[in-house]
């Protein structure tokens, strides 16, 4: 196992059939299931439409200091430099954005994005199409039982939950393009290595934009196309990846080894499995000093 991983994107637990129960015991879990599969640090996107009250996240976060990341999933239609200022003072160190109204460069959200620059505060950008229950490029729910109960759940909560008003190309790594060249000093992580029909943006944006990073979450086919593409370590360098698990708390630990498999099959030495585990986002996060080379 990997003696050091940071985590940039993991999900603050959430009951969906029942919104309203304590989340506590169900951070517990996540967190010891984090620990068990070899989690050093991991960012908790906390809060936002979904999740709890950020004060009520930040309360439950607090007693995992030593784990857990404190970053806040906001609308920037809502949450301006003054909200963003007052969530750095209940303890959030980074942001979350997803399912935007407007595109991510829309010149209304820039103030949000000054106010993380000014706090240093990271933001994690959401990029292509958002997932959902099943992966219709791997299962069907014609062929299979789990997939049919994950349709079937799917189609009970919809009727429980307002119609969204999402778009991917709202969430285009394009536009961490615009971002990164206005505020250059604002660290920027776009996840899911872009989504698929994306990566070659994302590429783009990695090799000349010093401020952007992408995370390697997103499921099999994701990492399928990663190896495919030669996207780790060839069209986007090894210093421009970070590592995030995006996945149930029962998955994380294969969601681990499959990386490490990947790993060994590009033969990346002990230096950049470190950088990808662990350094990377450390120096993003402030926990490490970035490396530069001397003569």
């Amino acid at each position: 196992m990997p003696r050091r991983i940071f985590d940039v994107h993991m999900h603050f637990p959430r009951m969906w059939e029942n919104p309203g129960a304590d989340p506590r015991p169900m951070v517990e879990q996540l967190a010891e299931a984090a620990v068990r599969a070899g989690i050093t640090k991991a960012c908790m996107l906390t809060g936002g439409r979904f999740g709890p009250s950020y004060e009520r996240g930040i309360e439950i976060l607090r007693e995992y200091a030593d784990l857990f990341v404190p970053v806040a999933v906001v609308d920037p239609e809502e949450v301006d430099a003054e909200a963003v200022h007052w969530l750095h003072s209940l303890g959030y160190r980074g942001l979350k954005l997803i399912g935007v109204a407007r595109p991510y460069d829309e010149p209304d959200y820039l103030p949000t994005y000054a106010a993380a620059e000014e706090l240093g505060m990271p933001i994690l950008f959401h990029l292509g199409v958002i997932g959902g229950p099943v992966d219709y490029s791997i299962t069907h729910p014609r062929r299979d039982a789990a997939a049919a109960q994950a349709y079937q759940r799917m189609l009970v909560l919809q009727d429980r939950m307002p119609r969204r008003d999402v778009s991917a190309v709202r969430m285009s790594p394009l536009h961490l393009d615009t971002i990164a060249n206005r505020f250059p000093r604002l660290k920027i992580i776009g996840a899911h290595l872009g989504n698929q029909g994306n990566y070659q943006y994302c590429a783009s944006v990695a090799r000349w934009r010093h401020n952007v990073w992408f995370d390697m979450s997103g499921g099999h086919t994701i990492e399928r196309h990663a190896m495919e593409l030669g996207l780790i370590g060839k069209e986007i360098g090894i210093e421009k990846l970070v590592w995030g698990s995006d996945c149930a708390p029962e998955a994380i630990a294969q969601h681990i080894e499959r990386f490490e498999a990947m790993f060994d099959m590009l033969e990346l030495d002990d230096e950049a499995r470190d950088r990808l585990w662990w350094r990377n986002a450390a120096e993003i996060y402030g926990l490490e000093e970035p490396q530069v080379a001397r003569e």
